[in-house]
């Protein structure tokens, strides 16, 4: 069992739990991330790297790389000997990329293919305007049924998530946009995963996006063939309510009051 290196807060470190290292390596692991937690990201890191070393080859969708980038981030995997020059030619300016260089560097090593699988920002201005239909083609809106009302459990639920995340203080106005922007990524990453088939795949995303109630695992399961998947939280502190199969709990992140600049 690995430990990890000791959280920024000074609380013990963690390790990763015997159950996420004993299950067997399913067609899809979503693995989730506290954006900034580094403590998260190095257990994360820890569980990948032991299933590669065993011999383990998916193909690894990360969400921080914007999907319409794939060409830049395939010869920059072509190109490139290390993370760091992958990271400056693919990477955008919106992520702490040292968080997430080992797992570059481990797909380098081992060949691995790297897929972006987030939507960009024009992208996501497009759906909040037009709609989560928006950005797919006529295909994808029936295999997702998206020429219907989305589900109102699934929108319940990421209206809840996007108010709180931004402190109680989001216009009555935007909400209904900005939910359709996180869902129209949840099903990119679902749609970008099952595109690799038959290779297995992990997905690098943040815990909103893994979940498996409202998450890409929600709508993995939407199409056919099924496909067995596994989702990981990494969380820090909280229950896990069906949000996942697994939970890897990790220290809190010191961090300045996150509603600060909302509230100017």
């Amino acid at each position: 069992m690995l430990a990890s290196g000791c959280a920024s807060s000074g609380k013990p470190a963690a390790v990763l739990s015997d159950n996420l290292l004993e299950a067997s390596n399913p067609q899809v692991l979503l693995l989730g991330e506290v954006h900034d937690n580094a403590q998260g990201h190095k257990l994360r890191y820890e569980l990948l790297r032991q299933r590669v070393e065993a011999g383990w080859r998916p193909a690894i969708v990360m969400e921080q790389f914007d999907r319409e980038n794939q060409d830049q981030l395939s010869k920059a995997q072509k190109g490139c000997l290390d993370a760091q020059c992958v990271i400056r030619v693919a990477g955008g300016a919106r992520w702490d990329w040292q968080l997430y260089y080992p797992v570059i560097q481990l797909a380098l090593t081992y060949h691995l293919p790297l897929v972006a699988g987030n939507l960009s920002r024009a992208d996501a201005s497009r759906v909040v305007r037009d709609g989560v239909a928006s950005s797919f083609d006529p295909q994808s809106v029936k295999d997702y049924q998206l020429d219907q009302p989305l589900p109102a459990a699934v929108t319940s639920v990421q209206q809840q998530e996007i108010v709180a995340g931004h402190c109680n203080m989001l216009p009555e106005m935007m909400v209904g946009g900005l939910v359709n922007a996180q869902v129209a990524r949840d099903i990119w990453m679902a749609k970008i995963i099952r595109d690799q088939q038959p290779k297995d795949v992990v997905l690098i995303a943040g815990n909103g996006h893994v979940r498996k109630d409202v998450g890409v695992g929600y709508w993995l399961n939407r199409v056919t063939p099924a496909l067995t998947m596994r989702s990981v939280g990494f969380i820090e502190g909280g229950g896990n309510g069906g949000r996942y199969d697994s939970m890897q709990t990790v220290a809190a992140q010191t961090r300045d009051d996150p509603c600060k600049q909302v509230k100017k």
